[in-house]
């Protein structure tokens, strides 16, 4: 995520100068680059493996309005407390303590991580429509090319930001355009017959409950990023922007998102759909206006995942930073290179990439199992933000904030939380259990932390937490074991 207006990355200014300061429309920019990626390429597969178009509409709706109210305490938060940098981290930190600060600031960057192989997966799925070999991108050639893409990445951001921003600000736009062209052709050639076929599902989606809660993590997925301009929040002008960028942002992508979606029933039979190779996108167009619109979905969705993973590497560097900065990451995270590169951090993201890439080859549906775990590690940090919105609206005369409380923070707060809560039921405790094992090592860091600054290592209350933490990691890989749960 670049600063449009200097070429700069908020990420990496030297410490001693002033931070880049960004505007309302680059901030809005940033939401929107983060949440455009690979999930909107997949959309279509992925909601007819589920729903009919009422189940589609109903899954929207929910999404819409539990997202938007994320969005609001985003907005409410970087109003209230301003003190607050690194937004999703910085909250729970406040809220809740250290210790589920330290575990929001790594879920929330362990999913970035997680994010950034789905693009690896999607990118080889695309390619291997044209070469068989890399199967639906989880064969081992394809897991060796993804890995020297990968490792590629490392080593250009390595160099120094300036050649990253300049590609990322190529890709801002171009990403954008194959998504509404295939809006716009959809509709065109859309079949009302097929639509109203489509309607009440297929005979194996199942209860319309069933239904929508099968859609629910896809839906988190491509909303990942609506915070992305409280993540950036110490650098934006005017603080009540970072609220305003969360809002705007949101309601354009959803709006696209969502007619992606419903547009695509119009066009085939969702049994049809469901049996498509991801990009789904790119075979639905293809059954509208033939081969071409195939291939041009497909360039798009590589300039438009590459982009995303530029991005989001840069997110997760900047939350390992600014953790490290704070002394809730150990001090080697915090140090940068000379071209104010965050080696370190972007070393750990980049292999913690490297490592969920080698597990795809053990999955059954690779790009669905690392999409449904990074919304899984999401929610933990996106429920602590909610509920620290809570909290402040129930103690408006807490240390750091300002101004009152209205009853329209409370309901938002309750609401968000709910959502939450809600789409950690719909994940199942598949994806809990597995969430688990990667944030039970994570406490490794916090221990090496406390001890750099000779601090005693837990509270009570903070040793209950990583006794819980522990415990779910050790059923769930007993659970792996045993085989009862499946990647």
């Amino acid at each position: 995520m670049t600063n449009a207006d200097t070429g700069a990355t908020p990420s990496t200014v030297p410490e001693g100068q002033p931070a880049i300061k960004l505007t309302l429309l680059t901030l809005t920019a940033m939401v929107v680059g983060s949440m455009v990626g690979a999930g909107v390429f997949s959309l279509p597969r992925r909601f007819a493996e589920e729903t009919g178009v009422a189940g589609a509409l109903i899954s929207w709706a929910i999404a819409g309005i539990g997202m938007l109210m994320l969005a609001f305490v985003f907005q409410s938060l970087a109003v209230r407390r301003p003190d607050l940098d690194a937004g999703v981290y910085a909250y729970a930190k406040a809220g809740f303590g250290e210790y589920l600060g330290f575990f929001s600031a790594f879920g929330y960057w362990a999913s970035a991580c997680v994010g950034n192989v789905t693009y690896w997966v999607l990118i080889m799925s695309t390619i291997g429509a044209l070469a068989p070999p890399l199967g639906d991108g989880d064969t081992v050639l394809a897991v060796v090319l993804s890995t020297v893409g990968l490792w590629a990445f490392f080593f250009l951001i390595r160099r120094g930001v300036k050649e990253a921003t300049a590609i990322n600000r190529i890709v801002t736009v171009a990403k954008v355009v194959p998504i509404l062209v295939f809006v716009i052709l959809a509709l065109f050639f859309f079949n009302p017959s097929v639509f109203a076929d489509n309607f009440g599902g297929a005979d194996y989606a199942g209860s319309l409950f069933h239904q929508v809660r099968g859609t629910m993590l896809a839906t988190v997925f491509v909303f990942l990023g609506v915070e992305g301009a409280s993540v950036y929040s110490r650098h934006a002008k005017r603080r009540e922007d970072v609220g305003r960028a969360t809002v705007l942002g949101f309601l354009s992508v959803f709006a696209v998102f969502a007619s992606v979606t419903i547009v695509s029933y119009g066009i085939l039979p969702m049994g049809e759909i469901a049996e498509l190779r991801q990009p789904s996108m790119a075979g639905v167009l293809e059954a509208a206006v033939g081969t071409w619109g195939k291939v041009f979905v497909s360039v798009g969705l590589i300039i438009s995942v590459l982009g995303a993973y530029l991005a989001w590497t840069l997110m997760a560097a900047e939350v390992l930073l600014v953790a490290a900065k704070d002394d809730d990451m150990p001090r080697f995270l915090s140090r940068s290179t000379a071209a104010d590169v965050p080696v370190p951090a972007l070393l750990m993201s980049t292999a913690l990439s490297q490592i969920v890439l080698v597990i795809t080859l053990f999955s059954d549906d690779a790009f669905n199992f690392a999409l449904d775990l990074t919304s899984a590690l999401t929610l933990i940090p996106f429920l602590l933000a909610a509920a620290f919105a809570v909290k402040i609206a129930l103690r408006p005369d807490q240390e750091g904030a300002i101004g009152g409380t209205t009853r329209r923070e409370l309901a938002i707060g309750l609401l968000a939380a709910l959502y939450t809560a809600f789409l950690l039921y719909a994940a199942g405790l598949k994806y809990v259990l597995v969430s688990f094992i990667i944030y039970a090592p994570a406490t490794f860091l916090f221990v090496k932390a406390r001890r750099e600054q000779n601090r005693r290592l837990f509270s009570p209350a903070e040793a209950v937490i990583c006794a819980v933490s522990i415990a779910g990691a050790v059923i769930g890989v007993i659970a792996l074991a045993a085989g009862w749960i499946e990647l």
